[in-house]
């Protein structure tokens, strides 16, 4: 592979992009290979956390724009129409991006984010634009003191192509949301923790240890029970209390069905680690 390094370790896959001279910007070449190892990621069961990050100074310094074509007319030269007419469903077709480079993008948070197995960014650097996006779309987010996150679309005169206006929202609130999509700023590590963008902050030299620590831990734990949690997780976004109670009574009936849950009372009652096997 040319742009990403990946490295298994202990049930854990860890992904580095490795760009430095575009910082990391993802690019289809790169866009490419991180989907083939999704692929191997969720059909290897010896595979049990995936983690995310990338060659310093960058985790991901946003979408790679060279080589987008610049000359198609622009909105205001074919419509005197609001942004939120644009977007009415009846007006969709009207200004459907046809972009293969920008399509096949933003693919990649969605693959992230269903992914049933635990996730975890460990924020090297910038994390700006899509790069940003990516993180959100990980379960877990650990940062180094040297992690800059920006919602940089705007600065281009385009809006979040990645889900993060959906994201943000649910773990920053609206009005940080806002003003963070309105202006592009940029926020280090201390803001991101604080805002609970990301979970910890570890010295930079320190990240990598700190985060596989954390990831063999959960490799180590029950990996469909893992996979019953996070659906609960994301599918209570959406769903009401009551609906949330009786996913869960489903998901628990599944999991005392598993052999991970015989280990677990057995290990209990010995009183001894348990050893998981994951399903």
């Amino acid at each position: 592979m040319e742009f990403i390094k990946s490295t298994l370790d202990e049930g854990v896959l860890i992904l580095t992009m490795d760009d430095p001279p575009s910082r990391n910007s993802l690019g289809p070449d790169m866009n490419s290979e991180i989907n083939e190892q999704i692929d191997i990621f969720e059909n290897d069961p010896g595979m049990r956390v995936l983690v995310l990050t990338g060659t310093d100074p960058a985790f991901c310094s946003g979408a790679n724009v060279k080589g987008f074509d610049q000359s198609n007319k622009t909105v205001q030269e074919e419509d005197s129409i609001t942004p939120w007419q644009l977007m009415d469903p009846t007006q969709a077709t009207r200004h459907k991006n046809s972009d293969a480079q920008i399509s096949r993008i933003k693919f990649l948070p969605w693959r992230l984010w269903q992914l049933q197995k635990p996730t975890i960014a460990a924020l090297n650097g910038y994390a700006f634009g899509v790069g940003a996006g990516l993180s959100l779309c990980c379960d877990i987010r650990i940062a180094s003191e040297n992690a800059v996150f920006s919602e940089s679309f705007v600065r281009m005169g385009l809006v979040p192509g990645d889900g993060s206006s959906w994201q943000l929202p649910r773990l920053v609130g609206l009005s940080n949301t806002f003003l963070m999509q309105y202006t592009g700023d940029r926020y280090d590590a201390k803001q991101c923790f604080e805002m609970g963008l990301v979970s910890k902050i570890v010295d930079h030299d320190k990240l990598m240890e700190t985060t596989l620590e954390l990831a063999k831990k959960i490799a180590a734990g029950p990996t469909f029970s893992h996979g019953l949690i996070k659906y609960l997780i994301h599918s209570g976004l959406e769903t009401s209390f009551q609906q949330g109670l009786a996913e869960s009574n489903a998901a628990l009936s599944l999991a005392r069905k598993t052999n991970d849950h015989k280990e677990g009372a057995r290990a209990f009652v010995e009183k001894r680690p348990p050893k998981f096997v994951g399903n």
